[in-house]
């Protein structure tokens, strides 16, 4: 079950800007992701039984896609030895998998907090970025998966893997990160072509949290962005708690200069 708000740690950057002006969220190659196990692993494999091992034969020989060469395989090949022989195509067709995977299709990260200092530090510009808030319920970023963690590799089984159309385990394998990871409290939706931008619309953006560090112009320029677009969005500032090691947030109405003059409530 989503939870009912997802966030997306920002950098203030040109890319960064013109991606808000355009409502749209960049989908990278997970090649570039600072943990180096991220998408990158092949998991091990539990040797199955031989009971398993009868099942996979039994599966291939009834296909009729199955080539003769290999079905002859099937048919002459003992159980031991098939055994190796299923394990070695299976690895191989993994590590392929992971191969493409990298290269070609293209993940996006929210996580389920907006105060975590760590995540402001290494995703939010140290501090002087900004942090979006989503209703994923009005998204449209396609299936949106909760990351787990483990301090063990997946190990996945053969059955599914060969003889069937499963592929869950595989796709686990790019929403499966290292138990170090877990204060990120991550989401993400993966697309099939990386270094693309999707859409979405306005009203899935609920918020903005800028870090307490932000400059006042950077502050000015994500909130003129958006009241030109999305009259609903809500703005919050950060600031350092004086009495625990976090980042509080005091809501905040913006109003441009220009604005505050027909107000009356600047200086000319």
């Amino acid at each position: 079950m989503l939870p009912p708000r997802l966030y997306k740690y920002e950098s203030f950057t040109t890319r960064s800007l013109e991606n808000l002006k355009a409502q749209s969220i960049y989908f990278g190659p997970p090649s570039g992701f600072n943990d180096p196990y991220d998408c990158a692993f092949v998991p091990n494999i539990r040797r199955p039984a031989d009971d398993e091992v009868e099942a996979i034969r039994t599966a291939y020989l009834r296909d009729p896609k199955t080539p003769s060469v290999a079905r002859t395989q099937f048919e002459r090949t003992p159980t031991t030895e098939l055994r190796e022989i299923l394990l070695r195509s299976a690895r191989s067709a993994l590590e392929i998998s992971v191969k493409e995977f990298l290269s070609r299709r293209g993940v996006t990260c929210f996580s389920e907090r907006c105060d975590d200092l760590l995540m402001w530090s290494h995703y939010g510009g140290r501090y002087q970025g900004f942090c979006l808030e989503f209703d994923p319920t009005k998204a449209n970023f396609g299936k949106v998966e909760k990351v787990a963690y483990s301090n063990e590799l997946p190990l996945l089984d053969l059955l599914p893997l060969l003889a069937s159309d499963n592929y869950e385990q595989v796709l686990s394998l790019f929403t499966t990160k290292a138990e170090a990871w877990r204060y990120e409290a991550e989401w993400r939706a993966v697309h099939a072509e990386a270094g693309t931008l999707y859409g979405y619309p306005s009203e899935c953006l609920t918020g903005v949290y800028f870090g307490p560090d932000i400059g006042e112009q950077a502050l000015e320029i994500v909130c003129l962005i958006l009241k030109g677009q999305n009259e609903t969005v809500r703005f919050w500032k950060g600031r350092r708690s004086s009495t625990a090691f976090k980042v509080e947030f005091e809501s905040f109405t913006y109003m441009s200069y220009i604005d505050a003059m027909r107000a009356g409530c600047a200086d000319a």
